[in-house]
């Protein structure tokens, strides 16, 4: 994994960093889950895929943390980056680089970048006062703000910043990311593009990137009382991660990144200030970014937002114990359509698993190797009869994979499962309506085998298309069918 050969398609792949304040939830791990799905299917498909996730480690909020479980600041991301990592290997997550913004390698890009912008003159210094949400890292004006409060950090007070500090000047970058934007390409769903259309059609402020409040981040280059912004400090992993500037021979393979994969609430920081940035220092934007909506939680009749102040947080490692990662991630991306919110709830967990990867995919295994075993001894001689029905299951099975590959492309991972689904029932169907049993009460033995021979190999292509999806179970089925050795 993640290595690029010349014949393949380079596919660089990120997930948003995490905070280290809090450990994942089902709501955070959808994004980990979409992104391994994508990245599973590019390499399905022979690319040559870099997949990257990692953790957000600056900012004041990460060292009062550790400050109040009695560590330090490193100590505290230390133990966070393992948490993380446990419950992304729990699930399945096939990232080749975890990286961590704690990382010296990460400062020198940062600084790097900082020196370019400033050289170009898009860094000045200057007086900074503004309302900040210390949850979301970020400034908020009074008309962002629900009843005084940040509307996706409700119980976090509201603070006021009055420092001096570095600012960048966006407001320079105003019509190049305009014209970025208006492409087309650059963002999905492209409704999310024309929200950053408006963002700077009611213009660009320039942006502070540094505090003076705080030791924990990047240091400035020359100014050892600030630190960076750790919004600035936070993107700037995407080139760290492809080798910025440590190894720029690799950095030019592998720049600009393909996709960046992130949650609709971050979409200003990917769509309008990162491509600025990196434009003020000559590199190449991202080629497209990926937003998704939010995961809620049906509780009682209601739909909530995943809180620990409500309740309504779902621990991963909770599910994947009990029920397997594969059942967590066919659930998620077959109930969250992409580009818009989704609902988790426990009666549709339970009924949609149970129906999907038990009565559906775990019945047709069990009844193509039970059968085959009982008749066959485990094994086909050859393929057996045809017979007149195989030709509706093969419509169905053979084109398949042509069906579903546009539906991944463009990102329509639930319509995808539902087809590969249907083809699961097809193939049951199809057994059923054989009757293969009844054909070996009566020796007609060279049909037991056509129909249990169409059915597996319908079921090898399911378990194919499926493998991005539930790996896990994909990989078991393919052991079970006895080509362990089939690509997936």
């Amino acid at each position: 994994m993640g290595t690029f050969c010349s014949f393949m398609a380079k596919f660089y792949i990120t997930t948003a960093i995490d905070y280290v304040n809090s450990v994942p939830h089902v709501g955070t791990s959808y994004e980990k889950i979409l992104a391994d799905v994508i990245a599973r299917w590019k390499r399905l498909k022979g690319d040559g895929v870099y997949f990257v996730m990692g953790n957000d480690e600056h900012s004041q909020q990460v060292a009062d943390r550790a400050a109040k479980e009695g560590l330090t600041p490193i100590q505290w991301c230390d133990k966070m980056d393992e948490k993380f990592q446990t419950t992304w290997k729990k699930l399945g997550l096939s990232y080749d680089q975890f990286i961590r913004t704690s990382n010296p390698a990460h400062h020198r890009a940062c600084q790097e970048i900082f020196r370019r912008l400033q050289a170009k003159g898009d860094i000045v210094k200057a007086p900074y006062k503004a309302l900040y949400c210390v949850g979301c890292e970020a400034k908020k004006t009074e008309s962002e703000l629900v009843n005084g409060r940040c509307p996706n950090h409700p119980t976090l007070t509201i603070q006021t910043v009055d420092e001096e500090n570095y600012f960048f000047k966006l407001s320079r970058y105003a019509e190049p990311v305009k014209k970025l934007l208006e492409r087309g390409e650059f963002i999905d769903p492209a409704f999310r593009a024309k929200e950053m259309l408006s963002v700077i059609e009611q213009g660009l402020e320039d942006i502070s990137i540094s505090r003076k409040t705080t030791r924990w981040g990047v240091p400035i280059p020359g100014d050892p009382e600030q630190v960076m912004y750790v919004w600035f400090d936070a993107l700037i992993n995407y080139i760290t991660a492809a080798g910025f500037p440590d190894d720029m021979a690799r950095f030019s393979k592998v720049w600009p990144a393909d996709l960046h994969v992130i949650g609709k609430d971050i979409t200003r920081f990917h769509a309008v200030i990162w491509p600025a940035m990196l434009m003020s220092a000559g590199i190449e934007p991202p080629k497209r970014l990926a937003i998704h909506g939010f995961v809620n939680v049906k509780k009682d009749g209601q739909v909530l937002k995943m809180s620990k102040t409500l309740g309504t947080v779902i621990d991963p490692n909770m599910v994947a114990d009990k029920w397997g990662p594969d059942t967590l991630r066919a659930y998620l991306l077959s109930e969250v359509a992409f580009g818009y919110d989704g609902d988790f709830s426990w009666d549709g967990f339970i009924q949609k698993s149970n129906a999907n990867l038990g009565d559906n995919l775990g019945n047709l295994l069990n009844r193509i190797v039970s059968m085959t075993e009982r008749y066959f001894q485990g094994t086909f001689s050859s393929k057996g009869k045809s017979l007149p029905q195989d030709a509706v299951l093969r419509e169905k099975v053979a084109g398949l994979a042509d069906r579903v590959a546009p539906l991944m492309e463009k990102n329509e991972f639930h319509v995808a499962l539902a087809e590969i689904w249907e083809a699961a029932r097809a193939t049951n169907g199809h057994i059923e309506a054989s009757a293969p049993w009844s054909m070996a009460k009566k020796g007609a033995m060279d049909e037991v085998a056509g129909v249990l021979y169409q059915a597996a190999e319908a079921l090898r292509i399911i378990a194919v298309l499926l493998s991005p999806f539930i790996p896990t179970a994909s990989r078991r089925i393919l052991e079970q069918l006895g080509i362990p050795e089939c690509p997936v």
